[in-house]
């Protein structure tokens, strides 16, 4: 009886590791963000901590896409993941949003170490070509949590900076007011 329950016990954390990975990139998927995003604002709130958020979006995918083809496209999906991951700490939560839109939340972190991350995010990813798509860049935009601050209003404000680079030349950073 006891085995039972450490099986089935171990069977419901496999379950929900698969449930909160990208199937893709490896990293956590959108609905697992948005839960701790929303966990980690609260902690950095109630104990008066700091946090940020990076947002990485790949330059030109659309066109990586439609040159090598969309299987192809995945694969430096993939690639551009493991990249970040070689990167980022042991604390650090990288995550894909949507499409070719990643995240990474940055607990204990202000803004300027958090754009030193995406120094290191972009020369990772820059600095090799991947697979046939050559060389690729990607645009970030980074937040640090504000006194005010919900989930929602931490993303949106590190989603406009990343838009801001993109329109600035992109393989660039913008930070948040």
């Amino acid at each position: 009886m006891r085995s039972a329950a450490i099986d089935n016990a171990r069977r419901f954390r496999e379950v929900r590791q698969l449930a909160d990975l990208d199937s893709l990139t490896g990293l956590h998927n959108r609905r697992y963000f948005y839960e701790t995003l929303a966990r980690e604002v609260d902690r950095a709130q109630r104990y008066q901590r700091r946090l940020s958020l990076v947002i990485v979006d790949v330059d030109n995918f659309k066109e990586i896409n439609d040159r090598i083809g969309h299987l192809a496209g995945d694969a430096v999906l993939a690639e551009i993941a493991d990249r970040i991951r070689q990167v980022v700490r042991a604390a650090d939560i990288p995550c894909r949003v949507g499409g070719d839109e990643l995240a990474v939340i940055l607990p204990e972190v202000e803004v300027g170490q958090a754009a030193q991350l995406v120094g290191r995010i972009q020369r990772a990813i820059s600095s090799q070509p991947i697979a046939r798509a050559g060389r690729v860049r990607v645009s970030a935009g980074v937040a640090d949590l504000q006194p005010n601050d919900t989930p929602t209003t931490l993303f949106e404000r590190g989603d406009e900076s990343l838009y801001a680079a993109k329109h600035a030349g992109k393989a660039g950073l913008a930070a948040a007011d």
